[in-house]
């Protein structure tokens, strides 16, 4: 796995010369929330560690924007979705519905999961698999609907 430290260096020198102030800010705001756990745990952040970070902004940001459509701020949520946008640039291409969809039905082959009791069974190793791949809200839509 590349480094996405790397990547998100490269890309705030780019957007410092091109001038691209928002992209600036969100990729600064990145790596400070990278260097912060660095400075809270005194250990160097990995990249599996970096990408945790990205996912975790990016979730602040996807629970923000649905907050701040509920009450009607629309060019609150319009700028919300452009840091997540720039955001999932650095993020590992996310599954679709569908693939998410024939991961759970393994699982459930897999843990032998019948009815939606079987749910806590079949989330822990379907967490497990899809760890950065796929949000964890849509994965446990998902399940339920197939768990009915």
């Amino acid at each position: 796995m590349d480094d996405p430290r790397a990547k998100l260096n490269d890309a705030l020198k780019e957007a410092m010369k091109s001038k691209e102030n928002e992209r600036r800010d969100v990729i600064r705001m990145a790596l400070s929330a990278v260097k912060q756990i660095e400075i809270d745990t005194q250990k160097e952040v990995d990249s599996a560690g970096v990408i945790d970070v990205l996912q975790k902004e990016a979730k602040k940001r996807r629970e923000s924007i649905d907050e701040m459509a509920k009450a009607g701020r629309e060019e609150s949520a319009a700028q919300e979705k452009r840091e997540l946008d720039i955001l999932e640039e650095f993020l590992p291409t996310q599954l679709t519905s569908d693939e998410i969809a024939a991961i759970v039905n393994e699982i459930i082959v897999q843990v032998g999961a019948t009815s939606a009791k079987d749910m806590n069974k079949v989330m822990g190793p379907l967490m497990q698999r899809v760890k950065g791949l796929a949000d964890g809200k849509l994965v446990n839509q998902i399940a339920r609907e197939i768990l009915k």
